[in-house]
């Protein structure tokens, strides 16, 4: 089967100019990437209007936490905010050509420090895992009942080239080479880094499977490991897939910083400054909504104490503040203040 470059994609600008400067052209899957995560942290702030409150799923019974379950979660915060610090000192340098540079360790922070919180969560919820992609498929499961608020709410779903974007009504237009300036725009943006993310990963279980002779799809002709597959063959994986959401978006990061491409990042002409601003609010949106999750199992005064007494170079920091301003005002408003701890 012939792969598609993109499917069911309306353009935008379909006036946009083609003829690109061949500098720039080396920038475009940089500016692309950047234009993602700009595109994400945009719609999370036209659509962040659904508190945690408001979901039906942040008002039911959590497991009772022990107190082995509260240590256990206190020190997955504590990797989650000490990484989230380390990502802060960076963005807060405000240099671009330090910036730049450091894409080798940011990326990889701004997925860590998220995966970490979104660890602590999953505990409170009776999921203790290390499995990386065993925690990637509960948040999907998580982000389809509605766990998050609709600002990052939306997924991918569907067989290989053959998905569909779910929660994100404006997804099937495709999007220009421009920063994000409207929700169309966004939409965009964020539906084609879904597909193609999807795609990606449907790839590398493709490959994952038929590297093994006992999970190999095959032949009915020869019984041959399939080299080729058409749309049947994609469907009988499909199921490992999950859900894509933002957590596999993130993820991203991690595997950017991981391959040779991240030098055309820092080779690249793109607005430095501009990627740190951006990934660095979606992180602090997400360990927020997972910091009031966790508030809330743990009750509110010992998660208050546990702030107050945590390591100096976190005293008075982002934490805190997010607690003041955010989290505190949840669950008193809500009378969430007592806790599940057993």
């Amino acid at each position: 089967m012939k792969e598609q470059a993109e499917e069911n994609v309306y353009s935008i600008y379909p006036e946009e100019q083609k003829q690109l400067g061949k500098e720039w052209q080396k920038s475009i899957p940089a500016q692309v990437f950047l234009n993602y995560f700009f595109a994400i942290n945009y719609h999370i702030k036209q659509n962040d209007n659904n508190s945690l409150d408001q979901l039906a799923f942040f008002g039911e019974v959590k497991p009772a936490l022990s107190e082995q379950d509260v240590e256990a979660v206190k020190r997955l915060l504590l990797n989650c905010w000490s990484t989230e610090y380390a990502l802060r000192a960076t963005a807060e340098l405000g240099d671009e050509a330090y910036m730049r540079n450091a894409l080798h360790w940011t990326f990889p922070q701004a997925f860590y420090t998220v995966f970490a919180s979104l660890q602590a969560f999953l505990y409170t919820r009776g999921v203790n895992s290390n499995n990386e992609a065993l925690i990637l498929r509960e948040a999907g499961r998580l982000v389809v009942k509605n766990a998050y608020p609709q600002a990052v709410g939306f997924y991918a779903a569907g067989h290989y080239d053959d998905f569909n974007i779910r929660r994100l009504p404006l997804a099937h237009y495709k999007p220009s080479l421009q920063i994000a300036g409207k929700e169309l725009e966004a939409q965009a943006q964020i539906g084609q880094f879904l597909r193609t993310t999807r795609r990606q990963k449907a790839k590398v279980i493709r490959q994952q499977v038929q590297a093994n002779p006992v999970t190999a799809i095959r032949s009915s002709r020869n019984n041959e490991v399939l080299q080729k597959f058409g749309p049947q063959h994609w469907q009988q994986i499909t199921w490992r897939l999950g859900y894509t959401t933002i957590f596999d978006l993130m993820a991203r990061l991690r595997i950017s910083s991981s391959h040779r491409e991240i030098e055309r990042f820092v080779q690249a002409e793109i607005d430095f400054k501009l990627f740190h601003e951006s990934l660095l609010e979606i992180v602090s949106y997400l360990n927020n909504t997972h910091e009031s999750y966790v508030a809330q199992a743990m009750g509110l005064q010992q998660y208050e104490g546990f702030v107050n007494a945590l390591p100096p170079h976190l005293q008075g920091s982002f934490v805190k503040t997010r607690l003041e301003e955010q989290t505190r005002p949840l669950l008193q408003d809500n009378n969430y203040s007592m806790g599940a701890a057993a």
